[in-house]
This record gives structure tokens, sequence and C-alpha cells, in this order.
């Protein structure tokens, strides 16, 4: 990716920034799907299977008539995960995973225009990974077009106002051999990406410039930090707000940062991790520890004043308490959210679980009890010194 470097006001507070009401050149439905490259797509599809309740729904390998990669297409309520393997050892897709180990190498937006998005973002800017292709089968025809956005991480525009199949052309639908038990994840609410120190402006500015993004909140190292470690983070949103990347760096601490960890064993920028949403945050993380999903683990003592903090809820302290799942509350309502440990051997991706009962905020009240458990982990795998 090119740097894309102009004029941008470097907000040090964490305050929310109005989103001025101007015309979105760039119209945004939704995320389409997110593509993971693994080292083993089959037995990744299988986890996500059995531990997360998605269903498979469609295929494309050498049955297909693919010869250097496979994946597997799974659905959730809106969530579309794509898994993709290598077949051969000289695979762009083997050389990723080389590098990176398991990682999201895209995250696919819908569009009603893929060749509208990709001349508007590219004329400001953005650099080409491909231009507009349209694929075409028996269930009709899909338009994508792509861009490279930090780390080797792309952004695909998906036209799919025509197509009625499965997933998209090339791939033939599948069904899972096992029966498929949801745990209630909806929708993607936010995907964070991590960036080298000093970076995280230039890729706000990106968004902003490139992408018609705002800025919606900003957090300092005094928002963000332990005894031990801090980062920064900006968040910006699309302007229908479907779309939010909160886009961190490390920032000075006296030990190592869990974003310094992550850059470290990732070995560039890339998507530190994928919040997803559900309407019963309880029942899904009850579901989700049954089949063996490893979540961060918060002292006990954060639920001992948690009412004089955040005031009413609905749900039982206990139930959250038993569960390990936060509480935090804005000027609209709250949220409860939950962090899993790294998905794959590599401390790098992990899963947010997150229900908003009126809250647009990232849960800024526990901050830092979610850094002192990250912390914990990382002292546990030597990693914070």
């Amino acid at each position: 990716m090119k740097p894309y470097y102009k004029h941008h006001l470097d907000n040090q507070q964490a305050t929310a920034v109005a989103m001025p009401n101007s015309e979105d050149f760039l119209p945004l439905n939704g995320t389409d799907y997110v593509e993971m490259y693994v080292g083993n797509a089959k037995q990744a599809a299988y986890y996500y299977q059995t531990a997360w309740g998605y269903e498979l729904i469609a295929y494309a390998g050498l049955e297909t008539g693919l010869k250097d990669r496979c994946s597997y297409v799974l659905k959730q309520g809106k969530i579309r995960l794509v898994l993709t393997a290598a077949l051969t050892p000289d695979s762009p897709v083997a050389e990723h995973v080389r590098r990176h180990g398991d990682g999201v190498k895209v995250i696919a937006l819908w569009v009603n225009d893929a060749e509208y998005s990709f001349n508007e973002t590219v004329k400001r800017g953005a650099m080409p990974a491909f231009e507009p292709t349209t694929l075409t089968d028996e269930f009709g025809s899909i338009t994508y077009s792509g861009i490279h956005t930090y780390g080797e991480t792309l952004h695909i525009f998906v036209d799919r106002a025509n197509y009625n199949g499965a997933f998209m052309p090339g791939f033939k639908p599948a069904q899972s051999l096992i029966a498929a038990s949801p745990v209630g994840l909806q929708y993607v609410d936010h995907c964070v990406g991590n960036v080298e120190l000093g970076h995280m402006n230039e890729w706000v500015q990106f968004y902003e410039e490139v992408m018609g993004f705002k800025l919606l909140i900003t957090f300092d190292d005094n928002d963000i930090s332990t005894e031990y470690t801090a980062l920064m983070s900006k968040v910006v949103s699309n302007g229908n707000g479907y779309i939010k990347f909160p886009i961190n760096e490390p920032a000075k601490g006296r030990k190592k940062s869990q974003i310094d960890e992550y850059l470290d064993f990732y070995r560039s920028a890339g998507v530190q991790h994928i919040a997803v949403a559900t309407n019963d945050i309880i029942h899904t993380v009850t579901e989700l520890r049954k089949r063996g999903v490893d979540f961060l683990y918060v002292p006990d003592n954060y639920y001992d004043d948690l009412m004089e903090r955040i005031g009413v809820i609905e749900e039982d302290i206990a139930d959250l308490r038993k569960n390990n799942i936060l509480v935090d509350r804005d000027d609209e309502g709250y949220l409860l959210q939950l962090f899993t440990k790294p998905v794959q051997d590599r401390p790098t991706v992990f899963f947010e679980i997150i229900q908003r009962k009126g809250a647009k905020s990232f849960g800024k009240g526990n901050f830092k009890a979610l850094f002192e458990a990250i912390e914990h982990e990382q002292s546990l795998r030597g990693t914070l010194d």
C-alpha cells in the first residue's frame, strides 16, 4: 500500500466526533464476508462448525477446477466466514500462512456497484489489488474488485444483486456432514486492525480520504493502559455506521504490549480481532464454553462493584460472573462483551463476542480489565518482557 499522507488533526482525547451530514460517496451495505488464509481449511472448517455452530454452505477446490487452493464458506446469521488453504507450496496462500500463520486476508464489503467503488477509491489514492471482474454461472453473476489496505489485508467490493447461488461463481453448494448448532451469532460488529508504531494516523487518514469514513472516537494511552503496557486507537466508521474499523498502534510502556506481540508474530500489520454480535451473550458464551472455546479470564473482583459502576442492567450478575462477561455503559445504553484467546497457535487473531443494548461505544470502561487479562496470557507465553 502506498503511503497516504495528508494533514490530519491529531486529537489525543477520547472524544466522540460528530459525523457531519455529507454525501457518502462510497455506500456500503455491510460486511459481505471475511476470508482467513489458514494452514488446513478442512480442519479449520470443522472447528468453526463444531465449536462455533457455523453451517457449511459452499466449497471450492480441486473438484471445482482450482489447482492452488481450496475454500470452505461458513455461515451463521449474516456472517460469512471463508476459510482458504493452499494446495501447492508455491501458492500465494501458502506464502501468506508461512509468514503470518492463520490470519485474515480479506474484509469484503457489500456494495451496489463494485466497479464504481473501485474507481472512486483508486481515484482517491487506493492501491488496486484487482480490477472489477464479473463472474457468471447458472445462478447469475457477481461483480467484484479489490484494493489494498494495511499490511497484506485486502478490501474486496462485492456486488451480488444479480446472484442467487450459495456464495459466488466458482463455488459449489455444500452441506455440513455434522448437525450445525448455531450459538446465536448475528453479524460482524467491527474488525480491528493493528498497525506499526507511528502508522495509525496514516491509516485513519486513508479511510477518511480514500473511503469517505469519519473519525468516530479516539483513545490515547491514558485511556488504554495498565501499569505495564499501553496502546492508542482510533475508530473510523462509514456513513451509515454499518462498517466500523478501530485502528490500533502500540504506545510506549514498561513492557511489550499486546500490539507489539501481535506485530512480532504476525510479521506485519493485520487484523487483530473480529467482533461478532449476538442478541443473547450469556447463551452464546455458555454454548461456546461447552464446546471448548477458550476465553480470557477476568478476575472475580471485577464484579464486586459492577452495579455501582454500570447501573441497572437486565442480566443477572451471577450469570455474568460465571461466564466472565464484561459490561460497559455510554450515554445511549450499555454493552456486554468478552474476548476469546487467540484461535490459532500464534498469539495473533482472536474474536470478540458483543451484545449491544443501545450502546454505540467500544467498552472503554473495560479496557484496564481486558489489558490485565491479556498481559496475564502474555506472561504465560513469555512475551510480555
